[in-house]
C-alpha cells in the first residue's frame, strides 16, 4: 500500500518558503525513511522565494557584491529541517560555511568567465549536520563493523548471558559514547529484583536495558519483564537486545500502560552497516541527551499496523473505498460490507485483537 501524505498550506512567513521541502520531508518520513533531509535534493535545499528570484538578484544594483546573508528565520527553519537546532549563542554561519565549494574549471573557478557583464552563477547553500552528531555517526558506523565479528563468534559457540553483557558493554562504551563508571549500572535495584542495566544521561535515569544471551530469541515475556522495571522507576526507555537484535520500547505510563516498539535494529542482518548504524545511532549517548529518538517513535507509533487498520476501517476511508470500487467495477457495495471483508479476510487476527471492534 503506498502512503501520501499532504501539508497544509503554512501561512507563517519563515515557513512559506520551506512549504515544497517540508513536503517532501514529510513524504519521504511517511514511507519510514529516518533521516529524510540526508537525501534532500538539491532545489529543495533553498526556500522557494530565493531559488525563483535569483535571476532577479543577478540584475538588480548591488548584485555583483555577492548574495545578502539570510534572515535569521531562514536560518531557523533550516535548522528545523536538518533536525539540527543552532547552538545558543552561536553567531550564524557565514556564506563560504553555507555554500558548496565549486570546482575550479580551465578558466579558474567554476561559471567565471572572461565576458564582461557576466553574471555569477546561484550558489546553493548546504544543508549542515553538526559536528558533535556527525562525530557520534562516524562512531556509531565505526562500532557495527568493529563488534559485527565478535558477535558472530559469540553466536558460533553459543555464549552465555554474562559473555554477552561483556560485548554489550563494550559496545556501549566504544560505539555508542557512554561512559562505564558515570552512565552506565549493572544490576540495578528495582524494587527486589535487578535490571542488567541502568543508563543515565547527566546523572538521571532514563533507560533500562535487559540482556539475553546472544542465541536467545527475544519474546514477549523478555519485554514483560523490563517493562515492570520500567514501570517502577517511573522510566519511558526501555531496551532488550541480545547483542545482534537492538530492539527500543517507548513505555507511556497511564492505565493501561502503552508499550510502543520505537526501533529495532539488527546487527547481523542482511542490511549494509550504514543502514543498521543509523537505526543504532539513535542509542548513542549524544543522540539520546538530545532525544532525538522521540521523533523516531513518534513516527513508528503514527504508522503501526494496528492504528493503520485502525484507521482503513473507519467510515470515511471506507466511504472513498466504496466509491473506488463503484468506479471500478460498476458495483455498489456498502461500508459495512467492505468492513466485514477485511475484517475476515484482509486484516491478520493478531492486529485485530489490538484494534476497537
Amino acid at each position: 500500500m503506498t502512503r501520501s501524505l499532504e501539508t497544509p498550506a503554512a501561512e507563517h512567513p519563515a515557513v512559506t518558503p520551506w512549504a515544497d521541502t517540508i513536503r517532501w520531508i514529510m513524504a519521504q518520513a511517511s514511507m519510514g525513511v529516518l533521516d529524510p533531509y540526508s537525501q534532500l535534493p538539491p532545489e529543495l535545499a533553498v526556500p522557494r522565494e530565493a531559488s525563483s528570484a535569483h535571476a532577479q538578484d543577478d540584475d538588480a544594483p548591488g548584485a555583483a557584491d555577492g548574495p545578502e546573508p539570510p534572515p535569521e528565520s531562514a536560518i531557523g527553519t533550516a535548522a528545523i529541517l536538518t533536525g539540527a537546532p543552532p547552538r545558543e549563542g552561536a553567531p550564524a554561519p557565514s556564506a563560504r560555511e553555507d555554500q558548496e565549494p565549486a570546482d575550479d574549471g580551465p578558466e579558474g573557478p567554476a561559471g567565471a568567465t572572461n565576458q564582461p557583464g557576466s553574471k555569477a552563477p546561484a550558489v546553493r547553500p548546504r544543508l549542515k549536520v553538526p559536528r558533535w552528531e556527525e562525530a557520534a555517526r562516524e562512531q556509531t558506523l565505526a562500532a557495527v563493523r568493529k563488534f559485527a565479528d565478535p558477535l558472530r563468534a559469540l553466536l558460533e559457540r553459543d555464549a552465555n548471558e554474562g559473555d554477552t553483557r561483556l560485548l554489550i558493554t563494550d559496545l556501549l562504551c566504544e560505539g555508542l559514547g557512554y561512559d562505564k563508571y558515570a552512565d552506565l549500572t549493572t544490576e540495578y535495584m528495582v524494587r527486589q529484583d535487578f535490571a542488567d542495566y541502568g543508563v543515565r544521561i547527566d546523572r538521571q535515569l532514563v533507560a533500562f536495558i535487559e540482556v539475553k544471551r546472544v542465541s536467545q530469541k527475544l519474546n514477549e515475556r523478555h519485554l514483560r519483564q523490563v517493562q515492570m522495571y520500567a514501570v517502577n522507576e517511573g522510566i519511558e526507555w526501555m531496551v532488550l537486545t541480545n547483542g545482534q537484535i537492538w530492539q527500543v520500547y517507548h513505555l507511556t505510563g497511564g492505565l493501561p500502560v502503552v508499550v510502543d516498539l520505537a526501533l529495532d535494529v539488527d546487527l547481523l542482518g542482511p542490511e549494509s552497516a550504514e543502514t543498521k548504524a543509523s537505526k543504532l545511532f539513535y542509542l548513542h549517548h549524544e543522540s539520546l541527551k538530545r532525544r532525538q529518538i522521540e521523533e523516531v517513535w513518534r513516527h513508528s507509533a503514527a504508522t503501526a499496523p494496528e492504528l493503520l487498520l485502525d484507521v482503513i476501517l473507519s467510515e470515511p476511508v471506507l466511504d472513498l473505498v466504496r466509491r473506488e470500487v463503484k468506479k471500478r467495477t460498476g458495483t455498489a457495495t456498502s461500508t459495512a460490507v467492505l468492513r466485514k471483508v477485511i475484517r475476515t479476510d484482509v486484516a491478520q487476527p493478531k492486529l485485530l485483537d489490538r484494534i476497537s471492534p
